[in-house]
């Protein structure tokens, strides 16, 4: 059953920025964790290793409200180097296909797209990664950092920024200049999202292999040992995924996978859903992709036995329910985080504790 959405889709990025967040998530009833945290997460003890990953969570006060509604596992929607504006609304449509999932032969094809929200809910999210000055969001994540109660813990994502003309190195420069601000805030853990757009090449950063390498080199040389998450999207094969792990194991400590799959957004007369240049493709999330994250899980884990790998995964796509979380953490997954799923149930986090 969908709960009315701590991020409100019917208005814009800023004014969910400025307002936000609404429903359960502002109510202020917190919920009273019992016993001790037991779990281990990359040197944080934790109630659960469940949360929200980069994306929902657009300033601390979403983050506070987060960790009051039980989300252990929280990360600070993804930041830059520099200002970086929204794309324009609307950001997030409930998209609708015919099937138990969006498989990579449905994602050829045309997916529509409208405002009914429905259950199993699936959405496509397309805000373009907007960022405050650093000045602004590094203050915000602090408060952000300061909100953890016992056995909880806020990650910082950030990503370089492609710009025009720009070289591989400048590049490659901005991303490690993100991660040194990211580290100024003094959050306990830091995730790279390597699921956005790279310079020169058709797809995510992650995909380009010698420059995820170069670019997780550098931010390793600038944050020192500090815990370190490399967020990735879906690989269709094997050998690069192989590779990204053997990048993971020599640089970073926990894989996130996935973030969201490219579908073609219409509306119901088959024309572009989502306005502006650039738009017509969108990431989809949600109930149609968590065969895709569980597969991702099942293959890092089956990596990481074979070569005797020694990082953590983190399983995200999809999570809608207690079911969706035991079915990660069987499938190997150390982390499970929900966007689309928190989203619309802000209770998950506790129904989940309640069930196990």
């Amino acid at each position: 059953m969908l709960q009315d959405p701590f991020y409100d889709p019917t208005i814009s990025y800023e004014e969910n920025y400025e307002e936000g967040p609404f429903n359960a998530f502002a109510d202020g009833k917190i919920y009273q964790q019992k016993g001790e945290p037991k779990h281990g997460f990359l040197g944080q003890k934790v109630y659960l290793p469940f949360g929200i990953p980069a994306g929902p969570l657009l300033n601390s006060k979403f983050v506070k409200s987060a960790f009051e509604k039980g989300f252990d596992v929280c990360v600070y929607k993804t930041v830059r180097a520099n200002v970086f504006p929204c794309h324009a609304f609307p950001n997030v449509l409930s998209i609708h296909f015919q099937g138990k999932d969006l498989s990579m032969e449905r994602l050829k094809k045309e997916v529509v797209a409208d405002e009914n929200f429905q259950d199993p809910i699936s959405i496509t999210n397309s805000f373009g990664v907007p960022s405050k000055n650093p000045e602004i969001w590094q203050e915000d994540a602090k408060r952000g950092i300061s909100f953890a109660g016992k056995g909880q813990v806020m990650i910082l994502s950030f990503m370089g920024t492609v710009k025009k003309d720009q070289t591989q190195k400048e590049f490659i420069d901005d991303f490690i200049l993100a991660a040194k601000l990211a580290n100024e805030t003094g959050a306990k853990i830091l995730e790279a999202n390597l699921s956005c757009p790279n310079i020169g090449n058709e797809g995510l950063v992650c995909y380009n292999l010698p420059v995820t390498e170069k670019v997780v080199n550098g931010i390793r040389k600038a944050i020192g040992n500090k815990p370190l998450i490399l967020k990735i999207g879906y690989y269709q094969n094997q050998k690069d995924l192989e590779k990204l792990a053997e990048i993971t194991n020599e640089y970073a400590d926990d894989v996130a996978g996935i973030n969201t799959l490219q579908a073609t957004i219409v509306d119901h007369e088959g024309q572009q859903a989502l306005p502006g240049p650039n738009r017509l493709r969108s990431g989809v999330c949600g109930y149609g992709i968590k065969w895709a994250g569980l597969e991702t899980v099942r293959q890092l884990k089956n990596i990481k036995e074979k070569r005797n790998y020694k990082f953590s995964i983190t399983g995200v796509g999809g999570v809608l329910s207690v079911k969706d979380y035991q079915e990660y953490k069987t499938a190997g997954a150390d982390c499970v985080m929900s966007a689309t799923g928190a989203m619309w149930n802000p209770y998950l986090a506790q129904e989940i504790k309640k069930a196990i």
